[in-house]
């Protein structure tokens, strides 16, 4: 699909297919397409060019019909201020027809599995940042969705509170909810993803599973030498990849013992040797530089 606005083009060519109970992870730098991507996957926006298909339904032309079977976490909170946790919910589930009796069951399990009970009667301005998350992500499930769409649904939070999230996410996705996830986090996608999709400039560059995007594209372990060493003292050059950024020296390699000889060799005191992961893969895909 593509998605233009004027001279600018948001979405260029987009072309996957996220399978039933996969939790998929779109990731990309400010500006890459991942939000409008969403849109289009929820006929908030409509289509320059290509076809969209979700839950088996066309899209925009059946969005309404799609997006009742469709649980959506946004970037930001847009719960309302003036309702207690229990009313945003009900409120929230009257936009499906659900029964009141099936309704106030469903809240009540919801919150159980949130572990925000005791929140019930709480209004909304006197819960936390990471609170309000995961009752967002409780709103999202009311009607009981087939898909789940998160977008950043972690920015912002303390690490305790992701790692809460984190986990509820794993139980839906262990219970086979399909989610399509969107992130600036490495270790949320590597954590939670089946596969990743990396965007940029609105085009796919690669996608695969975490792993199999780091095997492609990079050696297997990474030296961070943090302290100055000249290029030339790298020793063979031929069985690493160097990187330099700033006062910062990465050097790559499939051989973990020509790592161990060179910070010997250099008698290096200020480094981290670690296998590569997916943020390295993501930064060699995007580039460093920064994106407004």
């Amino acid at each position: 699909m593509v998605k233009r606005y004027r001279d600018r083009t948001a979405v260029d060519g987009l072309d996957l297919e996220v399978a039933r109970g996969e939790c998929f992870g779109l990731l990309g730098p400010n500006g890459a397409g991942k939000t409008t991507t969403l849109r289009l996957l929820l006929g908030l926006t409509w289509p320059s060019a290509g076809s969209i298909s979700v839950l088996g339904l066309p899209v925009p032309e059946n969005a309404r019909i799609a997006r009742r079977r469709v649980g959506v976490v946004p970037q930001a909170d847009n719960l309302d201020p003036d309702f207690t946790v229990e009313e945003n919910l009900e409120v929230y589930a009257r936009y499906f027809g659900l029964e009141p009796a099936a309704v106030h069951e469903r809240i009540h399990a919801l919150l159980k599995f949130a572990e925000l009970e005791e929140r019930l009667h709480s209004p909304i301005r006197e819960l936390s940042g990471g609170t309000k998350r995961r009752l967002t992500l409780v709103r999202a499930l009311v009607q009981d969705p087939d898909l789940v769409i998160l977008d950043e649904p972690t920015t912002g939070l303390d690490p305790h509170a992701r790692q809460h999230l984190w986990n509820r996410l794993e139980e839906l996705r262990a219970a086979g909810r399909t989610l399509i996830l969107s992130t600036h986090y490495m270790e949320e996608a590597e954590r939670l993803c089946d596969r990743v999709a990396v965007m940029d400039h609105g085009r796919i560059q690669a996608q695969g599973t975490p792993r199999a995007l780091v095997e492609q594209f990079l050696p297997r372990y990474v030296l961070e030498i943090r302290e100055p060493v000249a290029r030339r003292e790298l020793l063979d050059a031929g069985r690493c990849r160097i990187e330099e950024i700033g006062a910062l020296t990465l050097v790559y390699s499939n051989e973990r013992e020509y790592l161990a000889a060179l910070i010997d060799h250099l008698g290096i005191s200020r480094y981290l040797e670690r296998p590569s992961n997916l943020e390295d893969c993501f930064l060699h895909l995007t580039g460093r530089g920064l994106r407004e």
